[in-house]
């Protein structure tokens, strides 16, 4: 571990409290950057990697590249995703890989223990990168540091991803995992009751689509959502809450990063899109665009936990306003200053970690 007390300064910064505001009927939280008054402009270390990951592209920007080459166009997502994090844990987390046997076949799963006594919560937890890319080993740091500050046992799915598996084999891998879960709960010290699941952008999305399915089929196995910047309008259809517009974003300096930085999704979410659906389902299904649902009375309390310039803020914001309008108990916080993924990036950003503190402290809240 390579924790400063600076960094460790940060994170204490942002666990001061905020009182939360009403907000279309949800709670509404929006947490600052800790070290700065600015409003309106990118956290100084969200700045720094960003100038950074631009002088890379700008490297390759010249090598050509036909985007129409799905092979190539998946290599390249895959080689991008992720981020060298660092592990936050101060205390012993055991982690044990199983295989598990699901509907399409073997699904492997990574188990985080914490060193809590007794049965426990678990948290399953969903990796994201827009459902062609992504790992358990990318926010296996977000896991440990979630198993140890909530006293949960997280279970991290390794589900297929697209093109080589397009919808729904991935989504059929993740609710099997959590089928098993409550199943086999006594095998890995789990209190069946109390099972919650968790998941960032794609996974976020296979998340709650998951608690969807669970109150569909009426297993009542999920009783909490921690939705991080999750995809929930693939088909970008305007509705009662949802009218994506820049308008949404109050930018005040880095523009000229920022504003890219929103509408890359909107350019390049299409082809993602198709690899994952590959025309099995049409993209304003409720199980891919979840906000578009008429059944989400009765969906399980929720967390949402937004970037402030990041494309998919604006959706979610949508899918808060509706949860809370079908008398679901949501809550949002938005990190000011940040980006898409910033959880990848643990040790490094104290929003990553104050996350996992938040989800933390709604876990201990509702499981007590």
């Amino acid at each position: 571990m390579n924790i400063t007390s600076s960094y460790e300064n940060l994170v204490s910064k942002l666990s001061e409290e905020i009182p939360a505001v009403k907000k279309k009927g949800f709670d509404f939280i929006a947490k600052p950057i800790p070290d700065s008054d600015a409003i309106g402009e990118l956290d100084p270390r969200v700045l720094q990697v960003t100038l950074q990951t631009a002088e890379k592209m700008a490297a390759v920007a010249d090598q050509p590249f036909d985007t129409s080459d799905t092979t190539a166009l998946v290599q390249a997502m895959r080689a991008m995703f992720g981020w060298n994090n660092e592990d936050v844990t101060k205390s012993k987390v055991e982690t044990t890989h199983i295989t598990i046997e699901g509907t399409n076949g073997p699904i492997p799963l990574r188990i985080y223990t914490p060193s809590s006594e007794g049965v426990l919560p678990a948290v399953v937890f969903i990796h994201g990168g827009g459902f062609i890319a992504g790992s358990v080993d990318v926010v296996e740091n977000p896991c440990k540091a979630l198993a140890e500050k909530a006293g949960a046992v997280v279970v991290s799915v390794d589900y297929r991803l697209a093109p080589e598996h397009p919808f729904p084999t991935g989504l059929t891998d993740c609710f099997d995992a959590i089928t098993w879960v409550y199943e086999h709960a006594d095998q890995i010290r789990v209190n069946r009751e109390q099972i919650a699941v968790s998941g960032d952008s794609a996974g976020g999305n296979l998340s709650t689509v998951c608690a969807l399915m669970d109150r569909e089929k009426g297993t009542g196995m999920i009783k909490f959502q921690a939705l991080i910047y999750p995809t929930v309008n693939m088909s970008g259809v305007q509705t009662e809450d949802f009218n994506w517009s820049l308008d949404h974003y109050e930018i005040r300096n880095h523009a000229e990063l920022i504003t890219p930085m929103l509408t890359a999704l909107s350019e390049n979410g299409s082809s993602i899109f198709q690899l994952y659906l590959q025309n099995k389902v049409e993209i304003t299904d409720p199980h891919v665009s979840p906000l578009l649902s008429d059944k989400l009375n009765g969906m399980p309390e929720t967390l949402i936990a937004i970037a402030q310039y990041d494309y998919l803020a604006v959706e979610c914001e949508a899918y808060a306003a509706k949860l809370a309008r079908c008398g679901v108990p949501t809550k949002l916080i938005q990190y000011n200053g940040t980006d898409h993924a910033f959880i990848d990036k643990i040790g490094l950003y104290p929003q990553a970690e104050d996350l996992m503190n938040e989800i933390a402290k709604e876990i201990k809240r509702l499981f007590a």
